[in-house]
């Protein structure tokens, strides 16, 4: 494994060392629901991920062996191919590579509910990378609906799995259009923006809930709908972020703002 960029901030009040992981784990992992692991070598991962040393999590999770373990380097590779990749064939290549292991640990442990996750999100951003309308013809958007349709059967409040649904019906309506997108896929753009909004109602601190929502918007809506999503973007901007992956995402809300 090449080294990967580090972390491009300060990571100081990231640090969740000793039982400050245990005391802040509930609202950390509102948007996974990932249960509180009892391992150590678990609990090192999670703690690398949410300081944002990302390959340091990779590393520490494929070794633990244990199902949290591989969810941690799963999400750390996932969040790190999003944000701190530029070269498009080595973001589809770790794309590829955490859906390949999330896969095979979802077999292994069906109850594993961010082994299925993990799999559609990398699949998702996969999609994204390729284009949505080459994932549609190779089957990798069914695949990935059915990964996070199982993620909710598991766990009904899992805010992430609801805002990759969200964005599942936007980009095919995108794409295909809502009568197409209607009778051949089975989206909607109520399904769309009702899964968005629960979302933020499971996660209302979250800023990746509302900057999914606004790309959402935009998806289905286009320039009517650009006020709505420009607010989404500033109360994103204005998010306190409690680790790594939520400082990236504030980040990204704020560089969108300054882009307009």
């Amino acid at each position: 494994m090449s080294k990967w960029t580090a972390f491009p901030h300060d990571a100081a009040a990231f640090d969740y060392d000793g039982d400050k992981l245990w005391k802040q784990w509930e609202r950390l992992h509102a948007g996974d629901q990932e249960p509180w692991p009892e391992d150590e070598a678990s609990q090192e991962a999670w703690r690398a991920y949410h300081r944002g040393d990302f390959q340091n999590a990779v590393a520490l999770g494929l070794k633990s062996e244990t199902g949290s373990g591989m969810n941690a380097a799963n999400k750390a590779q996932s969040i790190y191919a999003t944000y701190l990749v530029e070269d498009e064939d080595e973001k589809k290549e770790l794309f590829e590579e955490v859906a390949d292991r999330a896969e095979v640990a979802a077999k292994e442990n069906p109850n594993n509910i961010n082994a299925h996750y993990q799999h559609a999100y990398a699949l998702g951003r996969y999609s994204q990378a390729i284009s949505i309308a080459k994932a549609l013809t190779q089957g990798i958007a069914s695949k990935c609906k059915a990964s996070l349709d199982k993620t909710l059967s598991l766990a009904p409040e899992h805010a992430e799995a609801h805002i990759a649904l969200g964005a599942y019906h936007a980009e095919i309506i995108g794409k295909v259009g809502s009568m197409v997108g209607s009778l051949t896929y089975g989206v909607s753009k109520d399904a769309s923006e009702a899964h968005y909004e629960k979302a933020l109602e499971l996660i209302p601190h979250s800023a990746i809930a509302r900057i999914e929502y606004a790309n959402g918007l935009l998806t289905l809506y286009g320039n009517k709908k650009v006020k709505d999503a420009t607010k989404l973007y500033e109360e994103a901007a204005e998010c306190q972020p409690l680790d790594a992956m939520e400082k990236l995402d504030v980040e990204f809300a704020k560089s969108e703002l300054t882009d307009d």
